[in-house]
């Protein structure tokens, strides 16, 4: 995060430049890209009930969670690699691969004869899916004018769960004509759509520039979008090599971030267990719960319709009460959603549940984020948002498995009760951390 140019300052304000579409420009084009992974993520839930239906592919309750884990350890081996590209090549060749990389995945997969290549299909979406959303998210937030980042990043975050929905009518109108396969082969769109217009209209990041060593380019750019011109002393490149992450990781546990680090890593944890766990066997949890197969997807599109709704409300709630708190209550929030979830309801007031508990559920994640940099030092926000990230990835990873398990012994209802034992550890997490000595 400490490679972002800020454009805020007072009595800099005359130094920009005012070309408001450059920037907006800049913001459609990641938001497209979000757009595509939230619906790449979410299409696997989607359909997950008529591929368990059919025989032709091999999936079973428990072989399904193992396939959704296999797409979120690719996000990660994807978010790490994706790191060391950015220092060597720019984001934007980041972007446009990722965005390659996880069509041809959900191309795989649409081709897939067995579990096992649909398997190897997850894994290579989840490779380009992971890093293509921290470096949409620096990048709109380098270009976003300075006073309105925070707002920025909210609009940004809305693209993934409008993809989410995306997936979901994928799943209730095109898998009910013609099977789920065409729904994947839709997946690889990006790779037609996205792609050539992250080419031919996005700009490098001026930051990145910077870093490497191109200042007149980065500097004529930053003048070309009306950004601040860049300095050295406000964008530091991030550590290179394995070594120097994991010293930059060491010091994160020196004084009072001994006691922080941990606390943030396992509310990271929960929080990405519970994103990840329930997008991935929602659906399926609710068909098991005795209601339809088409009420059952369209679940999915009701929680996501509240992530959106969440997205806003709690940049804005967070700016006058604190993030760390506002996370904490959001997961405790979304702890007795879950547990309510686990009841027998009418149809009307199960949908209610769910597209409130989506308000929570998303957003308690983001907030985490947003507490890292109040909890450390200016020179640590950039490590321990990353270690944040990264840790909470492995969440990302156990939840589609934890679901699988319990949902292969025929205890679906002790799924809703595992996923409100993880946000009720992640708002004990986060509260604990928010409490902690601010070091910055």
């Amino acid at each position: 995060m400490r490679e972002i140019i800020h454009a805020g300052a007072p009595g800099t304000a005359a130094l920009r430049q005012p070309t408001p579409r450059r920037p907006l420009l800049v913001l459609a084009l990641c938001w497209l890209v979000v757009l595509f992974d939230g619906m790449d993520v979410n299409i696997y839930g989607a359909v997950m009930p008529r591929m368990l239906a059919d025989p032709a592919i091999g999936l079973t309750s428990a072989t399904a969670g193992t396939v959704g884990s296999w797409t979120t350890f690719g996000m990660l081996v994807g978010a790490l690699a994706a790191g060391n590209l950015t220092d060597w090549t720019g984001r934007r060749p980041v972007l446009v691969g990722g965005t390659l990389l996880f069509s041809a995945g959900s191309a795989l997969c649409a081709a897939a004869p067995g579990a096992e290549v649909f398997g190897l299909g997850r894994f290579v979406t989840g490779l380009g899916l992971g890093g293509v959303m921290p470096v949409c998210l620096s990048m709109v937030m380098e270009f976003a004018p300075g006073a309105r980042a925070a707002l920025t990043a909210g609009a940004l975050m809305t693209s993934y769960h409008v993809g989410g929905m995306l997936a979901t009518v994928l799943g209730l109108t095109l898998a009910d004509d013609s099977g789920w396969r065409p729904v994947f082969w839709a997946g690889a769109v990006p790779a037609l759509v996205a792609a050539p217009l992250l080419l031919w209209l996005l700009p490098e990041s001026p930051a990145v520039l910077l870093a490497r060593g191109r200042t007149a380019e980065a500097r004529k750019l930053a003048h070309r979008y009306g950004l601040l011109p860049p300095h050295a002393a406000t964008t530091a490149p991030p550590p290179a090599g394995a070594r120097a992450r994991l010293h930059a990781a060491r010091a994160l546990f020196h004084g009072p971030g001994r006691r922080t680090t941990p606390l943030l890593w396992a509310a990271s944890f929960c929080g990405l267990l519970l994103v990840y766990g329930v997008s991935t066997w929602l659906p399926q949890l609710m068909r098991a719960s005795g209601y339809g197969p088409t009420s059952s997807v369209a679940f999915l599109l009701a929680i996501n319709a509240g992530g959106i709704a969440g997205m806003l409300i709690a940049g804005a709630v967070a700016t006058r009460f604190g993030a760390a708190r506002v996370s904490a209550v959001w997961f405790l929030l979304t702890a007795a959603g879950a547990l309510l979830l686990a009841l027998p309801l009418p149809l009307p007031l199960t949908y209610v549940i769910v597209t409130v508990t989506g308000i929570w559920l998303f957003s308690a994640q983001v907030m985490v984020y947003a507490t890292v940099p109040t909890r450390y030092p200016a020179p640590q926000v950039s490590a321990g948002l990353g270690w944040t990230t990264g840790v909470g990835r492995l969440g990302a990873v156990v939840g589609p498995a934890l679901g699988g398990a319990v949902v292969a012994h025929g205890a679906q209802q002790w799924a809703f009760v595992t996923f409100a034992a993880a946000g009720l550890t992640g708002a004990l997490a986060i509260h604990l951390a928010g409490r902690t000595a601010c070091t910055a």
